[in-house]
């Protein structure tokens, strides 16, 4: 096999430099083909090879005795009981959604889905991490519009349901909206399949779609800046098709019942490239495959094209020898494309065939665990702060005084970033396979586990002022709060999987933000005991030399052990007493309030005490077992007013409150909006209180007892005001504002 020349052009085209073109000659001892530049220019990618991130996410904490399976394999596994486990992950599909929401967001869905299949369990719940620019740039809400109509569909289509997520604005997103998708699944533990190449001479099977010209070269462009040119991208964005991926899902879980797959690996970003190359490393094997046996739906495509198309809907899979007719009749009975197209070697080698030509040979291990690997300069900017360009309430037609408490309470509950997401999760069926609990708008989605009376809750959470002020906090205070919201629906928290979304990290101060996320995330895992069992990474998240605020997304698990022992946010009885859980000191560094009111980010973000976190979720869990409170809601962005707002509103008979802060000495701005960390309000029987005060004593955890529900007013009286303001006029703000802002019809409720 001849190499070809190479241009310096030609590699700078494919996202490679000098230093790793040279690198690559050492490898192959000859210039590459085009096919094998094209296959190491994806592999040693940002998005493949995490070659910027590898050597700092090596230290975060991923063991547990309950965690199964750790980072390396398409999903993580912790243990469910002694005989299920749950798998889960969180990925980007950032650079595709801003190229072609709709699509770029199915799909996105769709990769997310098959890395939990891929392990042998049925997906069960769906949620989502979505941000945005202001939507008064009407370019942001067609992204938002196209992007939950990409997942709505894909997700709908496959009958899965998307029970949770969180939407967020800010401008710093207008050229890179972000978009993390997760899913979970359930699989018996002796039924876990990993991405490995195993038994010299077995055969390599490809099922599912036909490979076509879609999404060639998305996970390279899934590693640079995009420019005013990033739309003519359109053809790198990768087609889903949700109704063949539901039959892709069905005969995988069909075929897996049997003993007759040893490995079995998505075809995502860099598809046949990153399945065949991946399996043969892990399983210290080599895969060999012919081009001219894959299914093809295009006409002459090339060596390069096949090998580089992201085409969806693909899996890779070895057999034991002999048991091929049987795993390729059950992928035919569901109607998919089913072909042996190679074998597994024992040279350690990717060997790619047309026929007898052998058209790219590389060591599997050089395209994953040999990649190249950087430690990028870091450069501590210094203290931050950030003035919005072009301020304006844009959210409200009302303008009026933002030092009038009853004012800023309005102008916050009525923010998109607070306020009702039912025109978001009203696309989305919530409820197919009716194992919803707790539906979308709580602290936490809750989801049964059927054969059993145990659920699973889940939240996702990350908030980027924090993380821009002080990435080391934020992404502290991202884990508990995350923690925090799943412990507050009576669920242990027990895991995390991410989404780090960063800037790009040949910049010192993006790659120090980064770092320094890393070790705030590292540290309150290892403190929270949620272990990280995989995740994502995105860089180069910015558009014409503007980034975004750095944002590690934490996609949170936890088990509730019993569904008896659920807990929800609404206020559920008048006359029930509202306390506090925590301290409030008025803490507005980084506040929602500084940021949407005043227009300015600056100063230090609420510090996160994590072991009095820790403790507080024990107590949270131990309060849900006892069935000793009514409600329990996270105090986070808004802080306690918005926070009160909520409990009301969630009410289902939108029951109001009487809260009495006045013997706090905090002027009352501070009071009601800042966003003092490790904060609960809950609400519980008059009865209950001794009993509840005698585990917060125990947990060392102040309770403070404000008020009760009462009326259907909200009633908060500080040493200075009294902010009074009805229930129906706090929801109505909080329903429709989102509606109005993206010109949706508002539905009857």
């Amino acid at each position: 096999m001849q190499g070809q020349d190479i241009t310096k052009e030609l590699i700078r085209d494919h996202g490679l430099n000098e230093e790793e073109y040279q690198k690559i000659l050492n490898i192959l001892g000859r210039e590459p083909t085009l096919t094998e530049l094209g296959i190491f220019s994806v592999m040693w990618s940002e998005h493949c090879s995490y070659k910027s991130s590898r050597t700092l996410l090596a230290t975060l904490p991923t063991k547990a005795p309950w965690v199964i399976q750790g980072p390396g394999e398409n999903a993580g596994v912790i243990a469910l009981d002694d005989t299920w486990a749950l798998v889960f992950k969180m990925e980007s599909h950032n650079h595709p959604s801003y190229i072609e929401p709709k699509q770029g967001a199915a799909t996105g869905v769709g990769g997310i889905l098959r890395d939990i299949f891929t392990m042998g369990a049925r997906p069960i719940a769906s949620m989502d991490s979505l941000r945005f620019g202001d939507l008064d740039n009407p370019h942001n809400r067609y992204l938002l519009d196209g992007v939950v109509e990409g997942i709505a569909w894909y997700g709908n289509c496959i009958g899965v349901p998307t029970v949770a997520g969180e939407v967020s604005f800010n401008p710093c997103y207008d050229g890179n909206p972000l978009v993390n998708a997760f899913n979970l699944g359930v699989v018996k533990k002796d039924k876990i399949f990993k991405a490995q190449a195993t038994g010299i001479g077995n055969p390599v099977i490809y099922v599912g779609s036909k490979t076509g010209r879609d999404g060639i070269h998305g996970a390279t462009m899934a590693s640079e800046e995009f420019s005013e040119d990033s739309q003519e991208k359109r053809p790198t964005v990768q087609v889903g098709d949700p109704f063949t991926e539901k039959l892709l899902l069905e005969a995988c879980l069909e075929v897996f019942q049997h003993d007759w797959v040893l490995g079995i690996q998505d075809m995502g970003a860099a598809g046949l490239t990153c399945s065949s190359s991946e399996m043969a490393a892990h399983g210290g094997t080599g895969v060999e495959i012919d081009l001219e046996l894959v299914p093809q739906r295009e006409e002459g495509m090339t060596p390069y094209e096949i090998m580089l198309s992201e085409s969806q809907e693909r899996m890779l899979l070895v057999a034991r020898k002999g048991t091929e007719d049987k795993v390729i009749s059950v992928f035919k009975k569901w109607g998919l494309d089913a072909v042996v197209i190679g074998r597994v070697s024992g040279d350690g080698m990717l060997r790619v065939k047309v026929g007898s030509e052998t058209v790219a040979e590389i060591p599997a291990q050089a395209l994953t665990d040999d990649t190249p690997c950087y430690m990028r300069p870091q450069k501590d900017p210094g203290k931050r702060r950030r003035i919005r360009d072009n301020h304006s309430l844009f959210w409200l037609k009302e303008k009026g005084d933002i030092s009038d408490p009853t004012y800023a309470l309005k102008a916050l509950i009525s923010h998109p970033t607070v306020a009702s997401k039912e025109g978001i999760w009203r696309q989305y069926d919530h409820m197919v396979r009716i194992n919803t609990v707790v539906l979308p708008g709580s602290d936490a989605a809750v989801v049964r586990i059927k054969g059993t009376n145990k659920a699973v809750a889940l939240s996702c959470d990350c908030n980027p002022h924090y993380c821009f002020l002080n990435p080391y906090e934020g992404a502290k205070q991202a884990v508990a709060e995350a923690a925090r919201n799943v412990a507050c629906s009576g669920a242990m928290p027990k895991a995390i999987t991410n989404c780090l979304n960063f800037g790009n990290p040949e910049k010192p101060e993006v790659m120090w933000e980064f770092a320094q996320a890393v070790k705030g995330m590292g540290d309150a895992c290892r403190t929270l005991e949620t272990p990280v069992t995989g995740g994502n990474v995105s860089f180069y998240n910015e558009t014409n030399g503007k980034g975004i605020m750095p944002t590690p997304t934490i996609g949170m698990v936890g088990i509730l052990e019993n569904l008896e022992w659920v807990v929800t946010q609404g206020f559920k009885t008048e006359g029930d007493l509202v306390a506090v859980l925590g301290e409030t000191k008025g803490h507005m560094g980084g506040s929602l309030y500084n940021w949407s009111l005043q227009g300015v980010l600056e100063g230090g973000p609420p510090p996160v005490d994590l072991e009095k976190e820790h403790r507080l979720h024990q107590l949270l869990v131990e309060l849900a077992k006892n069935k000793l409170i009514s409600s329990a809601h996270d105090t986070s962005e808004g802080g306690l007013a918005v926070c009160l707002s909520e409990c009301c509103i969630s009410s289902p008979d939108l029951l109001g409150a009487e809260i009495m802060l006045d013997e706090i000495e905090l002027e009352t701005i501070p009071l009601l909006f800042g966003e003092d960390q490790g904060r609960v309000v809950i609400s519980y029987l008059p009865a209950n209180h001794d009993d509840i005060a005698d585990l917060c004593e125990r947990h060392q955890i102040p309770i403070n007892t404000i008020g009760e529900v009462s009326g259907s007013t909200l009633s908060i009286q500080t040493r200075d005001h009294h902010l009074n303001l009805p229930v129906a006029t706090l929801r109505e703000l909080w329903r429709t504002s989102l509606f109005n802002l993206m010109h949706w019809e508002i539905p009857a409720e």
